[in-house]
C-alpha cells in the first residue's frame, strides 16, 4: 500500500473575522456577538492505492477535489481522519504560481527547479530538454510576464515532469495548451506512470479519465459518492448525473 486515506475530513471556518478588524473581533467575542460557520470541504473519504495505480478524481466545482489533493500532498492536515503515504511525492497543483514575472524564462526555469528540489547540476543537464518540451526556445531570454497563460503552464508542466516521484499528483494540468501539447503531456504522463509511479489525476475531461485511469473517485460537495476500479461504469453514472438523469 503506497497511499491510504481513512475517513478524511477537512473543515474550513468562516465568520465575521473576515470582514472586521482585530479590535472589533475582540469586542464582539467578549459580547458573544460573533458568528462562526463551519464548512466541510471534504467529509469522509476512504480509499487506498497500490504502486502503479492511476486514480482519476471527478466531481463538479466545489466537490472538494483540490482540497483533498492538498491533504494527500501534505500541504494541509485533515481535521479528522488520517493520510498514510509512502515514498516521495510531487504535486502539480497550481502550474502558474511560483514564478517571478520580471525574471526571464530561463531564470524562472532554474528558480522553479530549485523550488522542486532539483540541483543546479540536474538543471544544467535537463534545461534544454525542458525548454524544448515546453516549445519556448524563442522565448527563453524574454521576461516571464510576457508569456501567455498557456505558455506559462507549459513551462511549469515541463519542469515538474522531469522528476520521478513515487506519487505524482496532477490537478487539471493535462488540459494545458493546445491539442498537440495536451497529447504530448499525456504521453509524458504515461511514461512516468510506466516507470511505476502512483498517479492521481483531477480532470474535467471524462474521456481522459476513461483512457488513462485504472481507479476512480467521485466526489460531490465533499462527500465520497463512489470509488473503485470500474472506471467506465462510474464515469457513465457521473455523466448521467451531469445530464440530470440521476439525482444524488
Amino acid at each position: 500500500m503506497i497511499l491510504e486515506l481513512h475517513d478524511v475530513a477537512i473543515r474550513y471556518m468562516t465568520g465575521d473575522f473576515k470582514e472586521i478588524g482585530i479590535k472589533e473581533y475582540v469586542i464582539r467575542k467578549l459580547k458573544h456577538n460573533y458568528t462562526v460557520r463551519e464548512f466541510w470541504a471534504v467529509d469522509g473519504v476512504n480509499f487506498s492505492l497500490e504502486q502503479g495505480d492511476m486514480l482519476g478524481i471527478i466531481g463538479t466545482n466545489g466537490a472538494g477535489k483540490s482540497t483533498l489533493l492538498k491533504a494527500i500532498s501534505g500541504i494541509m492536515e485533515p481535521t479528522k481522519g488520517s493520510v498514510y503515504r509512502e515514498g516521495t511525492i510531487a504535486a502539480l497543483l497550481e502550474l502558474g504560481s511560483g514564478f517571478d514575472g520580471d525574471l526571464t524564462v530561463k531564470e524562472n526555469t532554474y528558480l522553479r527547479g530549485a523550488m522542486l528540489g532539483y540541483t543546479r547540476k540536474f538543471m544544467d543537464k535537463t534545461y534544454r530538454d525542458i525548454i524544448a518540451f515546453a516549445e519556448l526556445e524563442e522565448y527563453e531570454d524574454r521576461p516571464f510576464k510576457q508569456l501567455s497563460s498557456g505558455m506559462k503552464s507549459r513551462l511549469a508542466f515541463s519542469i515538474a515532469s522531469q522528476v520521478r516521484p513515487d506519487i505524482l499528483i496532477l490537478d487539471e494540468v493535462l488540459s494545458v495548451g493546445d491539442g498537440a501539447f495536451r497529447q504530448k503531456s499525456e504521453n509524458k504522463m504515461r511514461e512516468i506512470i510506466g516507470s511505476g509511479a502512483t498517479t492521481i489525476l483531477v480532470s474535467h475531461m471524462l474521456q481522459q479519465v476513461r483512457e488513462m485511469c485504472s481507479k476512480i473517485l467521485w466526489l460531490h460537495k465533499g462527500k465520497q459518492i463512489e470509488f473503485g476500479d470500474d472506471v467506465e461504469a462510474i464515469c457513465d453514472r457521473y455523466q448521467n448525473f451531469l445530464d440530470g438523469k440521476i439525482k444524488l
